[in-house]
């Protein structure tokens, strides 16, 4: 029986103890403040990340990891055992390079087929739930097809909803994708946006006021989700627990919540959110 090792990139967000008890092998990304590079999560915190970019005069850019850098992770993990096959879990192929910097580095090894890249055609926590589950099934002993199909499931059946304070960041950063049809500077309107199925940002609604938008969250899900059947949600912010706790209330009103995770947006995602953003991931309980 091999031995399944699961990587992913750091805009997975998984909170640091959990990517230690699971053991996840994260690549990180890199954020840009002028001539100042540093690692998503490993020289620069979410904690560190949103003072600084509030006191910059300049907008932060992201990179993806080079296939070396993945390289250099798939040849270690290797090593370890001839047995061991990896399942790399990315970032949606449309918002980052991440993804083909994975493959690329696949292509290089000499025996690539031991490497599985999985598009996971979400961002942030949607991309953290597919490997944390990932690595629980590696731990039970399951094999990389059934864990794929697992998590291919989980892909397809989740939904994201989230509510950003200004479209300026996903703009400048490139990543607004089809919601570019609600730009504008309209008195505290708040965009309500998704990641469609092809892992793209995608425009929702828009309406006037944070309680506004936490209500339509609610509706949009109910529209998805049926309240008699139980759910799990993870809470991603921009480092603003209390908004996010706001939107969670509103949920558990109208839901039995299995399982709830507040996580915090890394630096990276923050760059193309900014500050004021809450986006709920829910899936049905299994």
């Amino acid at each position: 029986m091999s031995t399944l090792r699961i990587v992913t990139d750091s805009t997975a967000d998984i909170p640091a103890s959990l990517r230690k008890e699971l053991d996840i092998e994260v690549v990180p990304l890199k954020v840009h403040f002028g001539e100042e590079t540093y690692l998503d999560g490993v020289t620069l915190t979410s904690d560190e990340f949103y003072p600084k970019l509030a006191a910059s005069p300049v907008m932060p850019k992201t990179s993806q990891p080079s296939p070396a850098e993945f390289l250099d992770v798939y040849k270690k993990l290797l090593q370890e055992d001839e047995d061991t096959h990896i399942l790399s879990i990315h970032i949606s192929s449309v918002m980052s390079g991440t993804f083909q910097s994975a493959e690329l580095a696949k292509s290089l090894l000499d025996k690539p087929e031991r490497v599985t890249v999985f598009d996971s055609r979400s961002a942030s926590y949607g991309i953290g739930m597919l490997a944390v589950e990932a690595a629980r099934m590696a731990r039970e002993g399951r094999g990389v097809e059934e864990t794929v199909e697992r998590i291919r499931a989980i892909r397809d059946s989740g939904r994201v909803y989230f509510i950003v304070d200004t479209l300026e960041y996903l703009q400048k950063g490139g990543r607004i994708g089809k919601a570019q049809a609600v730009l504008g500077s309209l008195l505290n309107i708040k965009p309500i946006l998704t990641i469609d199925d092809e892992g793209e940002v995608a425009s929702v609604d828009k309406v006037r006021g944070t309680k506004k938008a936490v209500q339509r969250i609610v509706e949009l899900y109910k529209q998805d989700y049926d309240p008699n059947r139980e759910v799990v949600l993870d809470v991603v912010h921009s480092n603003d627990l209390p908004a996010a706790e706001t939107v969670a209330d509103a949920l558990r009103a109208q839901y039995t919540v299995r399982a709830l995770q507040f996580v915090t947006l890394g630096p990276v995602i923050g760059v193309h959110t900014g500050p004021g953003t809450v986006g709920v991931f829910m899936r049905y309980a299994e």
